[in-house]
């Protein structure tokens, strides 16, 4: 047989070559880290379901929250894990300026300024006793008009705390614009919105659970998207956008890489992903095993979702895949 003439393998043949030719780079700016403050923790706890996550303290998430900053992550995400007294049907803790979530953002905005970017869950099912991500209308249902009114005040409450960007992940409908309003007539003209624009009612989100301590029974495929649908999430994406969204995002990641890089065709602003808590706990239940190489599997998810077309990635491996991308790894 004749040789071949073209050898593509010839660009695959060192280390150094395939990093000259890369076409997909991961950069630690682009991540991240989840973060969770327990109140009334005085040490942090371990997530049984999230090996290497941990419910900090307010001592521990200061620490923590420098430490991604030496590492060179792009920003924090903050949720807030009230004790169960702290609960109730209005979800009241997520607004109050004593309330566990706005503490930790002055905590940490006092820690780390303006060095990398802060940013808050706008949700209430940390701070519901029913579990759901809104208000509940009398017969049990997410009454979505009442919950955009506490969505707006949640808001104002964490711009007044210092946040630099808000998350607006309870999908309800118009809570962009809601928020946006909100934040801009209480004078934080200056703080983003994140809108979890493409939320998919997803089985992967069962560690997180842990994680918040969720007191929901049932789920929220009332206003969860349906996993089956895509053109559905190019519909509330061009919604956020046109309310005001600065960046949108899709959550989960990996199962919805075809969702990602369909947002990221239709719009102009940035495009981020979440790597959510079932993703992860895979990842580290199959190392555990021994079934896999741990470090080669969570570079190659990250770049799969940076292929796809997220500029930004929300991942519970930023602070450590930062290190590893700084080291060439």
């Amino acid at each position: 047989m004749p040789y071949p003439e073209i050898r593509p393998r010839r660009l695959r043949r060192t280390a150094a070559v395939r990093r000259l030719v890369s076409e997909t780079r991961v950069d630690p700016a682009e991540l991240v880290v989840p973060m969770f403050v327990k109140e009334g923790l005085t040490e942090p706890r371990q997530i049984a379901s999230l090996p290497g996550v941990l419910q900090h303290s307010r001592d521990s998430l200061r620490k923590a929250a420098a430490e991604a900053v030496q590492a060179g992550v792009g920003g924090i995400m903050l949720f807030g894990v009230p004790v169960p007294v702290s609960r109730d049907e209005r979800g009241s803790g997520g607004v109050d300026p004593a309330g566990i979530l706005n503490v930790a953002i002055r905590d940490v905005v006092a820690e780390v300024g303006d060095t990398t970017v802060v940013m808050s869950d706008l949700c209430l099912d940390e701070f519901t006793s029913h579990g759901h991500c809104g208000l509940l209308t009398g017969d049990g249902a997410v009454d979505n008009d009442a919950t955009l009114a506490a969505y707006a005040e949640m808001a104002v409450a964490q711009a007044d705390a210092g946040v630099g960007m808000v998350g607006t992940s309870g999908m309800m409908d118009g809570q962009v614009g809601v928020v946006r309003r909100a934040l801009d007539a209480a004078g934080h003209t200056d703080v983003a919105v994140l809108a979890y624009a493409a939320k998919y009612a997803s089985a992967f989100y069962g560690p997180f659970r842990d994680a918040v301590e969720s007191a929901l029974d049932g789920d929220r495929r009332t206003y969860q998207q349906d996993p089956a649908n895509l053109r559905e999430s190019l519909r509330e994406v061009a919604l956020d956008v046109a309310e005001g969204a600065d960046l949108v995002m899709v959550k989960p990641a990996l199962p919805y890489l075809d969702v990602v890089a369909a947002v990221r065709a239709a719009v102009d602003v940035p495009v981020a992903a979440y790597q959510v808590s079932g993703e992860y706990a895979m990842v580290e239940a199959a190392a555990a095993n021994g079934w896999i190489d741990r470090e080669r599997v969570m570079l190659e998810t990250l770049t799969s979702i940076r292929r796809a077309g997220a500029q930004i990635i929300l991942t519970y491996w930023a602070v450590e895949a930062a290190g590893l991308l700084r080291q060439g790894y």
